[in-house]
């Protein structure tokens, strides 16, 4: 080999490093967008497709949740294995269930039925239809499966809820509601003497 051309043998190794990495490169951006943009619909958006205008498609009926998937069909559906519903709460209510049922129902379900589960909501306020009071005799007296029941699965105007709160949640806000109704219809001699002296004083005490 020529002297000199030994002296270019290293440049030349070089160039073609540099021309594969800019061939690939190449290739791979070529290919990227056909990937990441791929024909689809966004959440929430119209299609001329479906019947409804709406791209978004709802569960195929009887879909089980993986995430909360549990064979107690009392605790998963609100229901005996017979279809009633069931009467109590499924699972142990403490304090931090009654916690966490409050911060899910301030949420999810105040905005409607009120803080206080009266129905006078922030949006019944502005003219939403308003849903009926935790406190009449009817609801009082409902089974507790049937606050998980409509949560679930809606009611009249009210869509569902299944796919926005776990069935845990679900639960802890039945029992807030529950805590919620006999908040209203406690009896004062069934407080102990210290609790009646300070309701009487308004809280001050």
């Amino acid at each position: 080999m020529p002297p000199d051309s030994r002296s270019h043998t290293p440049y030349l190794r070089r160039l073609g490093l540099v021309f594969a990495a800019g061939l690939g490169l190449v290739l791979v951006t070529a290919c990227q967008p056909a990937m990441t943009n791929q024909p689809r619909y966004k959440p929430l958006a119209a299609s001329d497709f479906f019947s409804n205008g709406m791209g978004s498609r709802p569960l195929v009926p009887d879909t089980v949740s993986r995430e909360n998937y549990s064979e107690d069909t009392a605790y998963s559906t609100g229901k005996n294995p017979d279809g009633t519903l069931v009467e109590q709460v499924p699972i142990e209510v403490n304090a931090q269930v009654l916690a966490r049922g409050q911060e899910r129902f301030d949420i999810f379900c105040s905005p409607c039925h009120g803080l206080v589960g009266d129905g006078n909501g922030v949006v019944v306020q502005r003219g939403f239809p308003q849903p009926p009071t935790y406190h009449s005799d009817q609801l009082r007296n409902a089974p507790a499966g049937h606050f998980f029941d409509v949560i679930t699965n809606g009611f009249g105007r009210m869509y569902s809820y299944g796919d926005r709160v776990p069935v845990p949640d679900r639960w802890a806000i039945v029992a807030y509601i529950r805590a919620l109704q006999y908040s209203q219809h406690a009896d004062m001699n069934s407080l102990p003497a210290d609790i009646q002296q300070k309701v009487q004083s308004g809280g001050s005490q």
